[in-house]
């Protein structure tokens, strides 16, 4: 019992939250790049939270169902059809045994997620089913997928059809403004580069992946060319030699050796992935009080937030 895939699309990967406490083996934590949307898709299905999806990163899957279940589609603007019928995203659909989805391209955003009831039935590796394909490591084989693959899962007869009203879902913009944790390292920095990094905005370049966002704009010049080589935190905004800022994402190296103006809010990763080449970022400095509160009260309310039902 299983959905196969009949067309990828450009990239799909079955992620988990990712894989934790692996870093001394020097693997880094995979995951969803969304992790809000990924969450969604769970709560709405009905799932436990660390049941595997697919991310699918700027759309053109598709997929036969060969067992009767529930599927969720959440994340970017991608459409959604079952059997050539266009569906709600962020919205719980049957679908049975023979049909078709289909996700478009992107229209708005790049990472969507689609689950189904009780998650696909993937091995983990090292704890964690997360796809990691620099390190051949989660998912089917350590790859991404393609086409003919089995995604196994249960068949399930019985969900609530729940869905995320459209004022309650995340609206993914070209600008965004990236909160910044100054780090340790900041003092390697002058009170004027400082001032240039957080006043300035940056353009996301083409050069932007699972990995990390680099970014281009005016340069950041450190008082340091490099430093020893030291463990790197999921959001890490490096300064390389040509001055230009990378936000380091889920499948970053677990050591690196540029300097570090600070680190990025969690919660503003999530939206930076979200974004294509050309579109616009703005830093701000926030403690790590006011940080620890934004991440606290954002979980509070996403738990909280109120899930609508539909009759079938």
């Amino acid at each position: 019992m299983s959905l196969q895939v009949t067309q990828p699309g450009i990239l799909s990967l079955l992620q988990d939250t990712g894989r934790r406490g692996q870093h001394r083996l020097g693997l880094t934590n995979g995951g969803p790049l969304d992790s809000e949307a990924f969450y969604f898709c769970n709560r709405l299905l009905g799932n436990n939270t660390n049941c595997t999806l697919i991310e699918v990163s700027f759309g053109g899957m598709q997929l036969e169902a060969q067992v009767d279940t529930f599927i969720c589609v959440t994340g970017a603007a991608i459409p959604l059809r079952i059997n050539g019928k266009d569906k709600d995203r962020w919205a719980v659909h049957r679908v049975n045994a023979g049909d078709t989805i289909s996700l478009d391209f992107a229209t708005n955003g790049c990472r969507a997620y689609l689950g189904v009831a009780d998650g696909f039935d993937i091995e983990p590796s090292f704890n964690s089913t997360a796809t990691v394909m620099r390190e051949n490591i989660g998912g089917l084989g350590g790859d991404k997928l393609h086409a003919g693959d089995q995604l196994p899962c249960a068949a399930v007869q019985q969900r609530k059809h729940y869905y995320l009203p459209g004022a309650q879902q995340p609206h993914y913009q070209d600008t965004i403004t990236v909160r910044v944790i100054p780090g340790y390292q900041q003092h390697h920095f002058s009170r004027l580069q400082q001032r240039r990094f957080f006043s300035h905005a940056y353009s996301v370049s083409d050069r932007c992946d699972r990995m990390g966002y680099r970014l281009e704009g005016p340069a950041i010049e450190c008082e340091i060319e490099g430093i020893l080589s030291e463990g790197i935190c999921m959001g890490a905004v490096q300064i390389p030699a040509d001055g230009q800022p990378i936000v380091l994402l889920n499948d970053r190296q677990t050591i690196g050796g540029y300097p570090k103006i600070g680190s990025a809010l969690s919660l503003d990763t999530a939206r930076l992935a979200q974004l294509t080449p050309g579109a616009t970022v703005h830093f701000a400095p926030i403690s790590p009080h006011g940080a620890h509160n934004a991440l606290h009260l954002a979980r509070s309310f996403a738990h909280r937030q109120p899930l609508s039902e539909r009759q079938p």
